[in-house]
């Protein structure tokens, strides 16, 4: 990894100096994106400077993936992918708005997306947890790389050492939702392990390397809930026996708790356990509304070691970027989902700003 210097977030926060970020703040206002096309790239870089500050945003996850011009591993990079002089114009943009940016690649699981199978896996099929099966990727939600693959880690910790460089960023998002496949019955080196085990210790190894470049570590939180305890089902909480690894990984993690139905009081949840938590909104108004008075609720209400772990509230998109970001701007968009979520996210901040938070 090359050397390069990490403005930690409180050193952006002060340099920005935005008229939003009031003292009294929650620490996190964010925003997740998926990849713009490059071509929307300086829409986005608009988007960064007019819009997140008017919003009161702090922080932007950038869900990069595969879609940069890796040079360490060329072979991964999915066509039209974000060239590293993209990535410089946006880290400017950010860092002008004093906009925390964290970019983010889906590890473990989601290495696929109906019949596409992703640059990781398409490049490195010997890294496949279910390798030679489910041709087309047909009747599986996404695919998985194995985590005790000897040679999976040496890929994956060179393309966040890279991202990571290229973003100058101080945290990482590993994503690491929706993981269906695991400890699968014929992975020779995964069948017969326990999932919690597994997935605990693929956390960890994730972890143990950023912390080597002391940056922190981001992901999605349902695989550590018990979807049937907690009612939260099989997509927010976990069906598969992962659960079990929320007791063996280390609590400096940032857990996104995403809840897009109802309420699922999970950032109570998380923060009891020890861990910093972000609520996760969509594209329901209501739901989003709700999120935000439970946040208002813990960070004035509860003692002080749970209130300080709630963090705040990370709107996610997903969808293209660059309709999310027309949307907004005031584009009517083809698919009337994008609307629902920039109303979402509009009524989401408007009450942070409102409330004081």
């Amino acid at each position: 990894m090359s050397a390069v210097r990490v403005l930690s977030w409180p050193v952006l926060v002060a340099a920005a100096c935005a008229p939003c970020l009031m003292a009294d703040a929650v620490p996190v206002r964010g925003l997740h994106l998926l990849t713009p096309k490059p071509a929307d790239v300086p829409l986005l870089v608009r988007f960064i400077k007019e819009a997140l500050p008017k919003e009161g945003v702090n922080t932007l996850v950038l869900e990069i993936d595969y879609n940069y011009q890796f040079k360490s591993h060329p072979e991964v990079a999915e066509p039209d992918s974000l060239s590293h002089d993209d990535v410089a114009a946006l880290v400017s943009a950010a860092r002008s708005a004093g906009v925390r940016l964290i970019p983010q690649i889906n590890l473990l699981g989601h290495q696929s997306w109906d019949k596409t199978t992703y640059g990781l896996l398409r490049s490195h099929p010997e890294f496949d947890e279910t390798p030679g099966k489910y041709p087309d990727n047909k009747d599986i939600y996404c695919r998985s790389y194995c985590p005790l693959h000897p040679g999976v880690h040496k890929v994956v910790f060179d393309l966040i050492d890279e991202m990571e460089d290229a973003f100058q960023a101080d945290a990482f998002h590993a994503g690491m939702d929706e993981v269906f496949i695991l400890a699968d019955e014929d992975c020779p080196r995964c069948r017969g392990r326990r999932t919690s085990e597994l997935f605990a210790n693929e956390v960890r190894a994730i972890h143990d390397h950023l912390a080597e470049s002391h940056r922190q570590m981001w992901m999605w939180g349902d695989r550590l809930i018990d979807g049937a305890v907690s009612g939260a089902g099989k997509w927010e909480g976990s069906y598969n026996q992962t659960a079990p690894a929320i007791d063996q990984i280390p609590r400096d993690i940032v857990i996104g708790d995403w809840h897009y139905d109802s309420a699922v009081p999970g950032a109570a949840y998380f923060a009891m356990h020890g861990f910093s938590v972000v609520s996760c909104s969509w594209r329901k108004t209501e739901v989003a509304l709700a999120q935000v008075e439970q946040l208002r609720t813990l960070r004035a209400h509860a003692n002080p070691e749970v209130a300080g772990r709630v963090m705040g509230l990370l709107h996610t998109t997903w969808g293209n970027a660059g309709d999310f970001m027309r949307c907004y701007f005031g584009e009517p968009p083809a698919n009337p989902g994008v609307a629902d979520s920039v109303k979402c996210f509009r009524a989401a901040f408007a009450s942070l700003r409102d409330s004081g938070q």
